[in-house]
């Protein structure tokens, strides 16, 4: 059975993950997939060509990616090649205390360029990123003409 998971599942923003893919063929050849809808129901996406290796698994973090939204060794490539479906759209946190971004991590058999509705993942799960901590408080700042956000922490 196919697993994919990614440890914290649960992090800030700026925190590192580990992706980790099990119970693939030896050389299995699958397209791993992040995909994130923001606040305006935009949504952004990468993905990632990658060869599982002799026990069946696949890491970013260890193994090179074969193409995709990137090539190489890239631990949070799936996480910092995220494009938008419509051009000139940018990842933007509006809501930074109240909510998380939700990225989803699907891994599909073979090479998926395009994913329609009909095309079923392998195996997918869920990571929070947050962009504030536990505890931490938003003041907005506006003093004459300039504004901003203090953030104290708990």
């Amino acid at each position: 059975m196919v697993e994919v998971t990614v440890t914290p599942q649960s992090s800030l923003a700026d925190r590192p993950v580990r992706v980790q893919v099990r119970g693939l063929s030896p050389s299995q050849l699958v397209t791993l997939r992040a995909s994130l809808t923001d606040e305006h129901g935009e949504r952004f996406q990468s993905r990632a060509f990658f060869h599982a290796d002799g026990a069946g698994e696949v890491d970013p973090g260890r193994h090179a990616a074969t193409g995709g939204s990137y090539a190489g060794v890239w631990p949070m490539g799936l996480f910092w090649f995220l494009q938008p479906d419509t051009l000139f759209r940018r990842l933007v946190k509006r809501d930074v205390a109240g909510s998380p971004f939700l990225v989803r991590l699907e891994v599909f058999d073979g090479l998926q360029l395009v994913t329609g509705p009909q095309d079923q993942p392998l195996a997918s799960c869920e990571a929070q990123r947050w962009y504030v901590g536990p505890g931490v408080q938003r003041v907005p700042i506006k003093e004459g003409r300039v504004r901003g956000a203090l953030f104290l922490p708990p």
